[in-house]
Order: C-alpha cells, then structure tokens, then sequence
C-alpha cells in the first residue's frame, strides 16, 4: 500500500531553520498535487503549503515569506523549508499526496504520521 513517511522535524529557536522531508513509497502509478498540513492539539488540521506536479505553489498566509515548498518528482518526495521560525509554528506537521495507486483508476489523499515541530521563544 501507498505510504508517506515525514523527517526533519525537531526542537529549534525561534528565528531558527527546519527541513521537513517527506517521501512517498509503495505502488505508485502517478501523483498530482503534494503539500504540508499542520495541527495544534484541539484544534483542526490546516494547509501550510501545496504544489501541484507542474510546480504551482500555494502558501498559507501565516507562512508566505518564511516557508518554501518543493518537490522531487522522480523521487517521489516533497520538502518544506521552514525559515524564520516563530513558537506560533509549533504543531504536528503532515504530508499529503494525492496519489493514484497502480491499479486505482483515479486519485486518492494519502497522508503521512505527523512529524513534530517545536519552535521555543
């Protein structure tokens, strides 16, 4: 079955640096639009960054300026630099993917275990 595995997160300062690494195994026959998702214990789980296959990126706004997504389409992969870190970036980072399975007609959201990041003032 398709998997996302994350890496790269961690404790940092604020104004610190993080590279979320985030790779997608399994029988794969294409994917389309990847991106990062983040939550805060009790609340809901929000869009941080996503990049369609072509390279198209969206930003939330609480990010824009400080995060970059990118991918690696013949790895299979999708990154997120996270510069200038603030504490309000602290939460639970998760991959997405939608990716169509080798024998699935269409595509499906997939997504990662949730990776920590934690940013101290």
């Amino acid at each position: 079955q398709v998997q996302l595995a994350e890496s790269g997160g961690g404790l940092v300062q604020a104004g610190g640096s993080l590279r979320l690494s985030c790779a997608a195994s399994g029988i794969i026959h294409s994917d389309n639009d990847m991106g990062w998702y983040r939550q805060v214990p009790g609340e809901q789980r929000d869009m941080v960054a996503r990049i369609t296959r072509a390279g198209s990126e969206n930003y939330a706004d609480s990010v824009k300026g400080r995060f970059t997504i990118s991918r690696d389409n013949t790895k299979k992969m999708v990154f997120l630099q996270m510069n200038s870190l603030k504490p309000e970036d602290t939460a639970i980072y998760y991959c997405y993917a939608q990716i169509k399975p080798f024998v699935a007609m269409t595509y499906r959201d997939y997504w990662g275990q949730g990776i920590q990041v934690t940013v101290s003032s």
